[in-house]
């Protein structure tokens, strides 16, 4: 269950954080809520994690930019078992939608984590400062592509896709600052979806296939193949991830939304 925590979360910030339609990635005054829920053969459907993502306008360094943040946080009635409060900043330019800092507070039981990524495109580095628990800070230099970002910040630029430019099947990549590693984010598009989302009815949707290097810290195995599908629709928000873990599979799926720039016509009944 642990395990299944951590990934769930980890892999709801990574593609529900960030994204949103070309003309305008983020959109100040969005709020998307997410549930994460395990289940296997014997074990029915259960809730156990909560995410909200959130987009705002901010200042950073006098100027203007995109603030979004994403919480995970384990549900009430199981944080005597395990208690999760995973925090997430992003600031990004207004112009460019690059990542400019990002910050993260990560709680898990006795288990703590801050980090702090400072982007430089000029140089095309990204300085990392990170602690775990009480140990001693690390810092790393490393080198950018054009395609860099933070983990959150993939979701936005997957929900930027122009899929009338995609084939069925054509495969993508992104690349992942994370733990002072630049890890590989493979992508490709499946086709258009009916989806049932718990409580909320039957979507049209963009289905993604992804798959990701992962470490010893979080549920998915290198090579492991997860599934996104988007809302068929101008707002393009991801409405469910589903991936197997070693027992059984997770899911987290949006259960309500609040400051959608364009009405959810995805939404069939």
């Amino acid at each position: 269950m642990i395990r299944f925590l951590k990934g769930s979360i980890f892999a709801l910030l990574l593609v529900v954080g960030v994204l949103s339609v070309s003309a305008q990635r983020f959109y100040p005054g969005e709020k998307l809520y997410y549930r994460a829920a395990y289940r296997a053969k014997l074990v029915p459907n259960t809730e156990a994690g909560e995410v909200s993502v959130s987009t705002t306008v901010d200042t950073l360094n006098g100027k203007e930019v995109y603030r979004v943040v994403g919480n995970g946080r384990t549900l009430p009635f199981f944080r005597w078992f395990f208690d999760m409060d995973d925090t997430y900043n992003i600031w990004v330019d207004k112009s460019s939608l690059r990542t400019l800092l990002f910050e993260s507070d990560l709680k898990e039981d006795d288990y703590t984590f801050r980090s702090r990524y400072i982007y430089d495109w000029v140089a095309m580095k990204v300085h990392t400062w990170s602690q775990k628990k009480q140990n001693a800070p690390k810092q790393k230099s490393m080198k950018l592509t054009p395609n860099s970002m933070d983990a959150v910040s993939l979701y936005f630029n997957l929900r930027s896709i122009d899929l009338k430019s995609f084939r069925e099947g054509e495969k993508r990549y992104l690349d992942m600052v994370l733990e002072d590693t630049i890890r590989t984010l493979n992508y490709r598009y499946i086709g258009r979806e009916k989806l049932k989302v718990p409580k909320l009815g039957m979507f049209d949707t963009m289905k993604f296939a992804c798959t990701i290097g992962s470490s010893e810290e979080f549920s998915f195995t290198d090579g492991t193949e997860f599934f996104i599908w988007i809302s068929n629709d101008e707002n393009k928000i991801p409405l469910m991830l589903a991936s197997p873990v070693r027992v059984g599979e997770i899911r987290a799926y949006i259960r309500r939304y609040e400051g959608l720039r364009y009405p959810l016509s995805s939404k069939l009944e």
